[in-house]
């Protein structure tokens, strides 16, 4: 008896942990859905070199301070391996903004963009490559 109402309460647990989780996944897809992204990749190659600490702690916050309420949140990825095995990596680090108007962004940027490109020497000799998207899902 102990040891079937033990697996029943197990089960239960199982269950409501599972439903939680995709109702965070589904919060998180409805947030972001129709937001405007744009990343910033920085291609590895050999001799190029990156300082992700001054990356996250002085050119994305300032980046962002240029956004102001436009922007929803930003990212910052730190490039580990390749997809494919015995492959050099593709980026050795990624940003991205999301916010909520492109208009407001290049907007934003457009004052800011001499800023923007002159700190670029503190942290990296790699020139980026930006996408801008949309959020679908």
């Amino acid at each position: 008896m102990k040891s079937t109402l033990l697996l029943s309460l197990l089960l239960l647990t199982a269950t409501l942990n599972s439903f939680a989780q995709d109702n965070k996944t589904t919060d998180m897809a409805t947030t972001e859905n129709g937001l405007i992204k744009i990343s910033i990749l920085y291609p590895y190659a050999e001799g190029k070199t990156f300082n992700m600490e001054y990356y996250e702690t002085k050119h994305m916050p300032m980046v962002a301070k240029y956004l102001g309420s436009n922007l929803v949140k930003y990212t910052i990825e730190k490039g580990l391996a390749s997809g494919m095995p015995n492959q050099p990596l593709p980026y050795m680090a990624v940003g991205a903004f999301y916010v909520k108007s492109l208009e407001e962004y290049q907007a934003a940027i457009a004052p800011n963009r001499d800023a923007i490109r002159a700190d670029f020497a503190n942290y990296t000799n790699v020139v980026p490559v930006i996408l801008v998207s949309k959020v679908v899902r």
